[in-house]
């Protein structure tokens, strides 16, 4: 069997390392945790749990974080893993036979996170964390993807496959307004920084991303509609989620007809419950309410979405306020009923009951 290891980076994060690590000590596998300055119990608390902890002077480059962290491990195989993120699923067997088959793979493990006003939504986002040192290391300042190590005698990059991993975390990296705050201004500033290098659309998203984080929707409208403007491929997942966060950006901030604009490429993005779904809200907004009820059942019709919800609960729930504005009583309590636990959904049972 193939070494694997587990590799963090941290900084100031006592109030989630404990918790991390607990869950990640029951995999028994090496862990590696690189400080990049803790002031407070940090490095405490990661001692309780490895004797491998390192420290890294911060240079404002993530890549350079994890790729020392990388290099300090025993292990081929690399399980990367924030200390704000839970393991809640981890199947050992299935992710050790994947890696000893195919070590070129690359592992992709699911997060899910809350954002809204009051972490009201809750998304499952599939992100490459699982890999071979051999092969790949980390690349950018910030938001720091995984990349092939290029071959010394060629200079070209290998050619790899992405596998969905039995891997799911949750992540409780911008929960509490202070904290989601300071960590927006961190990224911001560095994403400032790529962005004199290069105007990339993908560091556009991710600008967009860290100001819609924070709430403030105007600014995030500004950068995900640069980045909109770029020839860039409709299949890439950051750019389904521009187009995604951009649309409730724009509903955010009373944008509507802005919003109606998001139909010209509805044949690009609206095979799936999650943009049926932003379509039905933005039509529902536009007071077209026979377009936003057929764009929620379509999204109902969806088994799968990355936003919990929006192929059942919420989309049941949105047709039920349009059905009770319309006077349609009985139709509206049917759908509400549809929501089964879903809060807004019981208030309303109770009010028209």
């Amino acid at each position: 069997m193939k070494i694997i290891s587990i590799c963090i980076i941290t900084k100031n994060e006592e109030k989630n390392l404990e918790e991390c690590l607990r869950h990640l000590a029951k995999l028994n596998y090496e862990i590696i945790v690189v400080d990049t300055g803790s002031i407070d119990n940090s490095i405490a608390i990661a001692k309780k749990y490895t004797k491998q902890v390192y420290f890294f002077e911060w240079c404002d480059d993530f890549s350079a974080a994890r790729n020392f962290s990388i290099s300090r491990a025993s292990g081929d195989i690399i399980v990367v893993i924030d200390s704000d993120e839970f393991i809640v699923e981890f199947d050992k067997e299935v992710v050790e036979k994947i890696f000893e088959q195919n070590e070129i793979v690359i592992g992709r493990i699911n997060r899910k996170e809350k954002f809204g006003v009051e972490g009201e939504f809750e998304a499952v986002n599939q992100i490459n964390r699982v890999f071979s040192k051999k092969y790949y290391h980390y690349a950018g300042r910030i938001h720091e993807q995984v990349v092939s190590i290029k071959n010394e005698t060629s200079k070209s990059a290998i050619d790899y496959e992405t596998v969905n991993l039995p891997i799911t975390v949750l992540h409780n990296g911008y929960s509490g307004e202070g904290l989601r705050l300071l960590k927006a201004e961190r990224n911001i500033k560095l994403l400032m920084k790529e962005l004199e290098i290069s105007e990339d659309p993908y560091i556009l998203y991710q600008l967009g991303k860290s100001y819609y984080m924070i709430l403030d929707y105007f600014k995030a409208c500004e950068y995900f509609s640069k980045g909109l403007k770029f020839d860039i491929n409709p299949e890439l997942e950051y750019v389904i989620d521009m187009v995604e966060t951009y649309g409730y950006s724009l509903v955010n901030t009373k944008q509507y007809e802005t919003a109606l604009l998001l139909e010209n490429i509805y044949d690009q993005f609206g095979n799936t419950a999650d943009f049926q779904f932003l379509m039905g809200l933005i039509y529902m907004n536009n007071e077209m309410f026979e377009k936003a009820i057929e764009e929620f059942e379509k999204a109902t019709r969806c088994k799968q979405s990355r936003v919990i919800g929006v192929n059942t609960y919420l989309a049941w729930y949105n047709i039920g306020v349009i059905l009770e504005c319309l006077g349609y009583k009985e139709k509206a309590i049917a759908y509400y009923e549809k929501c089964c636990d879903y809060e807004k959904a019981k208030e309303r049972l109770v009010i028209l009951s």
